[in-house]
C-alpha cells in the first residue's frame, strides 16, 4: 500500500517522543487561544496529521472535533484537506472500505475545480483503496486517471511527478496480486524511473517491499528474503512508520512459506503490537490468518479454527474480499484434514464462488485492455515528443534559407493556391461530404461493434459464474460418494441444495435461449386473446414452491380481463417477476399481482412488500449491458438477465415496463398489454 495522503507526511520515529510531544503542544497553545472557527479547524487538522502514529485515538479525537467544526461553519473551503485527513485515519486503521467512501468524495470534490494536483492524488488514493478490497478492474481505471491527471499539469511540480511515481508503483503492485510478474516487474521499473529523477527518498524503501513480495509469489524465496529485509532497513532509515509492520507482516508470511515458523511467529507478534496501535483491523486479520496456519502445522486444530473464523468475520466486516478468499482457502484445508469433509466442502464453493467473481474472464480482460491501451497511450507521447524536438531542430537548421526565400515562395504558393482553389471548389466540397458520410457510418460500426462486445462480455460473466458453480457442487458430491465419506441424510441435504442451484440453472439457460431468440431477431410474435387471471394463476401454481419461504401469493386480476398477447410471452414475464418478489421477499412476506384495464390497454402489476430497491440501483436494472445482480434474502442467486429479458420481451408485444419501490416496504413493477378487443 502506498497512499499520498500518508505519504506527505514526515515521521521522526526516534526522536518523535520529545520533538513530537513539543509540537503538540505548540498547536494545543495555539488551539486554546485561537479565537476564528476557521483557524480552529485548520489547527485541529494539523494537530490530527501530527498525532496520527504517535497516539492514534487522540488523532482520532482532533478529526472528529475538526469534523464538528466544519460542520457548524459550513467549511467548503477545507472540506477536501478534512475528507483526506479522514480516509488516513481509516487506511491505518485498515478500514478500506470506509477509506474509499472519503477517497471518492475527495475525487468528486476535485473533480469540479481546477486543482490537478489534488485529484490526482485522491484518484490514486481511490485505486489504492479498491486494491487492497480485491477489486483490481477499478482499481486500475483510478490508478491510470490518476497518473494521466498529474501527467497533463501544465506546471508539472515535483508533486505531480510524486502522484506518477506513486501510481505507477500501485499499477504494479495490481499485477503482483494478478501473478502478472512481467507486466508487474515493468511498472514498477517505471516507477523508479520517476523516483530517481525528482529524488524520492522514501520511493526505494516501497520498490523493495513490494519486489519482495513479487519473488514470494513466484516461489524465488532468496530473492524475496533479501528484498523485504532492505526494505525494512530503508523504512527504518527513512522512519516510514506506515511501511514497517507491512514488511514485517510480508516477512512473517514469507518464513511461514519456507517453514522457519519461529521466524515467522516473531514478526507475527511484532506486527500484532504495531496493528494493536492503530486498531488496523485489516492489519490484525492478516495476522490472525498467519498464526492460524501456524497453529494448524503445530497440529493445533482448534486454535487454527478460532483464528481462521476471526479473520473470516474481519474480512467480511471490512469487505475485503482477497482476505476472505484465503480465509475459505485455509477453513477448507483445514476442515480436509480433521476429515469434516462436508464442511470441506461447503469452504471450497465459498472460495470458488468468491473468486470467480473476483477473477472473472470478462473483468480480466478489460484490465488487460486497459493496460496495453495505457502503455501504447505512453509510447505513443514520447514518440510524438521525439518527433516534435526532431522538427524543431529541422526547423532551425532551415530557418536561415527559409527567411531569404520565403517572398519568392510565399508568391509562387499564393498563385498556385488561387489557381488550385478556383478549379478544384465543387470538387472538395463533394470529397467533403463523401468523408463526412464515411465518418458517420464508422461512428454507426463502432457503436454496433461495441454493443456486440458487451453482449459478447455479458454471455461470458454468466456462462463464467452461474454455470459452473452447479457443475462443481455435483463433482463434489459425486466425489464424496465415491469415497463414501457421505451419509444418506447428509446426501439427503446436499441433494435439496443442488435441486435449488439447479433450478435456477434452468431458469438462467431458458432465459439465455430466449435472450438469444430476441438478439437474433429469430422471436416472433404471436399474439391471441388471453386471460390474465388464468396465467397468474398457472404462474403461482410453477413457482410456489421454489424456494422453500413461507409467503402468501394473492391473484387480484379481474378473470373478465382479456388481453391481446403472446402467451409465451406472458408467461415469461409474469413468471420473472414473481420470481424476483420471492427472492427479495422475507420469510412470511406478501406478494400479489393486480391488472387495471385502460383505453387502450392493460397495466399488471406485481407488488411485494420486501425489502425494496435502492434509487440507484433502479436505473441499472433494464439496461441492456448492466446486467446488475444481487442475491436475495435467502441468500438466493441470481443473473440480472431476467428483468432485461421482460424489457426487451413486453416491448416486442407492444408494451413497456417501468417498477416503483421503496427501501424496507417492498416494491411493484408495472407493465402494460395491448387490450383485447
Amino acid at each position: 500500500m502506498r497512499k499520498i495522503g500518508i505519504l506527505i507526511l514526515f515521521f521522526l520515529a526516534a526522536s518523535f517522543g520529545l520533538l513530537g510531544q513539543s509540537k503538540l503542544d505548540s498547536l494545543e497553545n495555539q488551539l486554546s487561544s485561537a479565537q476564528s472557527d476557521s483557524v480552529r479547524l485548520l489547527l485541529l487538522i494539523e494537530l490530527s496529521e501530527q498525532a496520527e502514529f504517535y497516539d492514534y485515538a487522540r488523532a482520532r479525537t482532533y478529526s472528529d472535533r475538526a469534523t464538528e467544526v466544519s460542520d457548524r461553519i459550513n467549511a467548503d473551503w477545507a472540506r477536501g484537506k478534512l475528507l483526506f485527513r479522514l480516509a488516513s485515519l481509516e487506511t491505518l486503521e485498515g478500514d478500506y472500505d470506509d477509506a474509499l467512501r472519503f477517497d471518492l468524495e475527495c475525487v468528486k470534490l476535485y473533480g469540479l475545480g481546477r486543482d490537478s494536483t489534488s485529484l490526482a492524488r485522491a484518484q490514486n488514493d481511490v485505486g489504492s483503496d479498491y486494491r487492497d478490497l480485491g477489486e483490481y478492474q477499478e482499481a486500475y481505471f483510478y490508478l491510470t486517471q490518476s497518473y494521466r491527471t498529474a501527467k497533463s499539469h501544465k506546471s508539472h511540480n515535483h508533486e505531480d511527478s510524486l502522484v506518477m511515481a506513486i501510481a505507477l508503483h500501485n499499477m504494479g503492485s495490481v499485477f503482483t496480486q494478478l501473478s502478472q510478474f512481467d507486466i508487474a516487474l515493468s511498472h514498477l521499473k517505471a516507477s523508479e524511473r520517476v523516483s530517481t529523477r525528482i529524488h524520492d527518498l522514501q520511493g526505494p524503501a516501497y520498490t523493495f517491499d513490494e519486489l519482495g513480495e513479487l519473488y514470494k509469489k513466484k516461489k524465488d524465496f532468496n530473492q524475496s528474503e533479501t528484498y523485504l529485509l532492505a526494505a525494512l532497513r530503508e523504512a527504518r532509515r527513512q522512519k516510514i512508520r506506515v511501511l514497517v509492520p507491512m514488511t514485517q507482516l510480508h516477512l512473517a508470511s514469507l518464513f511461514l512459506e519456507k517453514k522457519e515458523f519461529s521466524k515467522s511467529l516473531i514478526y507475527y507478534d511484532s506486527v500484532i503490537e504495531q496493528q494493536t496501535g492503530t486498531n488496523n483491523r485489516f492489519g490484525l486479520a492478516e495476522c490472525a490468518l498467519g498464526k492460524g496456519r501456524l497453529m494448524l502445522h503445530s497440529g493445533n486444530f482448534d486454535e487454527a479454527e478460532k483464528l481462521y473464523r476471526a479473520s473470516l468475520n474481519s474480512a467480511k466486516e471490512l469487505n475485503a474480499q482477497n482476505l476472505e478468499l484465503s480465509c475459505y482457502k485455509e477453513l477448507a484445508s483445514l476442515y480436509e484434514s480433521t476429515r469434516n469433509y462436508q464442511q470441506a466442502l461447503y469452504y471450497v464453493k465459498e472460495h470458488n464462488a468468491l473468486r470467480d467473481s473476483i477473477f472473472s474472464e470478462a473483468e480480466m480482460e478489460k484490465l488487460f485492455q486497459n493496460q496495453v491501451r495505457f502503455e501504447t497511450e505512453n509510447k505513443d507521447i514520447e514518440i510524438a515528443a521525439l518527433s516534435q524536438a526532431r522538427l524543431e531542430q529541422s526547423s532551425e537548421m532551415r530557418r536561415q534559407e527559409l527567411v531569404r526565400n520565403v517572398l519568392v515562395i510565399v508568391v509562387a504558393l499564393s498563385a498556385f493556391l488561387l489557381f488550385t482553389v478556383y478549379r478544384s471548389s465543387s470538387r472538395r466540397k463533394k470529397i467533403n461530404k463523401l468523408l463526412l458520410e464515411h465518418q458517420e457510418e464508422i461512428k454507426k460500426r463502432s457503436l454496433e461493434l461495441e454493443q456486440l462486445n458487451q453482449v459478447k462480455d455479458k454471455f461470458f460473466s454468466i456462462i463464467s459464474h452461474d454455470l459452473r458453480s452447479p457443475m462443481n457442487a455435483l463433482a463434489g458430491t459425486l466425489d464424496l460418494l465415491e469415497q463414501k465419506n457421505i451419509s444418506p441424510s447428509e446426501f439427503a441435504e446436499l441433494s435439496q441444495n443442488l435441486r435449488i442451484q439447479f433450478d435456477h440453472t434452468r431458469t438462467l439457460i431458458n432465459n439465455l435461449l430466449n435472450w438469444t431468440l430476441v438478439q437474433m431477431d429469430k422471436l416472433k410474435i404471436q399474439p391471441e386473446k388471453v386471460v390474465v387471471h388464468k396465467k397468474v394463476e398457472e404462474s403461482f401454481a410453477a413457482l410456489g414452491n421454489l424456494y422453500p419461504k413461507n409467503i402468501s401469493m394473492e391473484n387480484r386480476v379481474n378473470e373478465k380481463i382479456i388481453a391481446s398477447a403472446d402467451p409465451n410471452i406472458i408467461n415469461l414475464v409474469l413468471r420473472n417477476l414473481i420470481l424476483n418478489a420471492i427472492k427479495f421477499t422475507e420469510n412470511g412476506g406478501r406478494i400479489w399481482v393486480e391488472a387495471v384495464e385502460k383505453t387502450n390497454e392493460i397495466i399488471v402489476s406485481v407488488s411485494d412488500n420486501g425489502i425494496g430497491i435502492k434509487a440507484e440501483v433502479k436505473e441499472m436494472l433494464f439496461k441492456k449491458t448492466a446486467g446488475y445482480s444481487t442475491r436475495g434474502t435467502a441468500n438466493e442467486k441470481g443473473t440480472g438477465l431476467g428483468l432485461i429479458l421482460c424489457k426487451e420481451f413486453v416491448e416486442k408485444n407492444g408494451g413497456w415496463i417501468w417498477l416503483e419501490s421503496e427501501l424496507g416496504k417492498g416494491t411493484t413493477f408495472f407493465f402494460t398489454l395491448p387490450k383485447s378487443q
